[in-house]
């Protein structure tokens, strides 16, 4: 079979898995406000002496109790019951919450080896790294994406960040695949496959973790309107926010480090205010801005929250950008 084809069923396969996962993550979050309602439920405990069984009234973590990892936790309590004493376990009733929560985990890891299998067909094909066109990197910034929410959840276990990241990442590919996929020869500036692998690389994983931080901006932003989000406490997302900012700044100043040596390479110049290049330089500024105020001035909460929102809105201009302006950057 051609290895475009094949290369293109993969694609599609990827989109299908990220709007699989985003599915479940949003039954599992209209799941949560269902159960979030009653603040007191009745469980049956089996108290220790014979065939005595008694129905208490336990109070149930209500929409205030933060839940790590979306899990439902047990909790176990002592009741007496004729003078006897046994060990009783307080559980939500099962439901599908467990099994959407892993199923949208899976989907999102087997969408993320679709786009790795991808960008490596085609690698493969062109002999070169995902940067030759808007196509290409509008992948690979997808691929960017999905690498650092995994990261993320791996990290701080907590999978409601998915409800912001991956609408984003399937209209990155929804885009990508109107896009013209054909592989064509580098243009003369795009030669130097070394410093241009690296350039787009770094832009790749900053971007994605851009993208990771905004989604914590965006839920910390949210949570006061919306209770099932009041599980989170708000400075788990603000520090969420604030260590996706701290990845994707150093990893933005490298590449506008690589980036400039290969302008010069490619242009003799290593800075020349290319649309692109002052995009890029306003998002680094936009960035280290975030992380002064917060380091120096202790700002937390909604002005850093909005910041790191402005600092995502200037990663998509940068990106998208060249549709406007135009500039040495634009290569289909």
């Amino acid at each position: 079979m051609d290895p475009m084809r094949i290369a293109e069923y993969l694609l599609t396969a990827a989109l299908v898995f990220v709007a699989l996962a985003l599915i479940c993550q949003m039954l599992l979050l209209t799941a949560k406000k269902r159960r979030a309602a009653p603040a007191k439920k009745k469980v049956l405990v089996a108290a220790g002496a014979g065939e005595l069984e008694d129905e208490l009234a336990v109070d149930v973590a209500g929409p205030e109790a933060e839940l790590d990892s979306d899990n439902i936790e047990l909790a176990s309590e002592t009741v007496a019951a004729e003078g006897e004493t046994a060990p009783a376990v307080l559980a939500e009733p099962k439901g599908n919450g467990v099994s959407l929560t892993r199923w949208a985990l899976i989907f999102a890891v087997i969408a993320f080896a679709l786009l790795t299998g991808y960008l490596g067909v085609r690698m493969a094909i062109s002999g070169h790294g995902p940067f030759s066109n808007q196509h290409e990197f509008a992948v690979a910034f997808t691929w960017g994406i999905m690498l650092a929410f995994l990261i993320a959840e791996w990290r701080f276990r907590i999978r409601i960040i998915a409800v912001v990241v991956l609408p984003v990442a399937a209209c990155l590919l929804i885009y990508a695949m109107n896009l013209d996929t054909t592989v064509a020869p580098l243009v003369p500036a795009l030669q130097n496959s070394v410093l241009l692998t690296l350039h787009v690389g770094f832009a790749i994983l900053s971007y994605g973790a851009a993208c990771v931080s905004c989604g914590a901006a965006v839920l910390y932003l949210l949570r006061p309107r919306m209770t099932v989000l009041r599980r989170i406490s708000e400075d788990r997302l603000d520090e969420i926010g604030y260590k996706g900012a701290v990845v994707a700044f150093p990893l933005m100043t490298i590449m506008i480090v690589l980036g400039a040596l290969w302008a010069d390479t490619a242009w003799g110049r290593y800075w020349g205010w290319d649309p692109k290049e002052t995009a890029a330089l306003v998002t680094w500024l936009v960035y280290g801005a975030f992380l002064h105020a917060r380091v120096v001035r202790g700002w937390r909460g909604k002005k850093a929250a909005w910041l790191l929102i402005v600092g995502f809105a200037a990663v998509l201009f940068a990106y998208f950008g060249n549709h406007f302006f135009g500039g040495l950057h634009s290569y289909g």
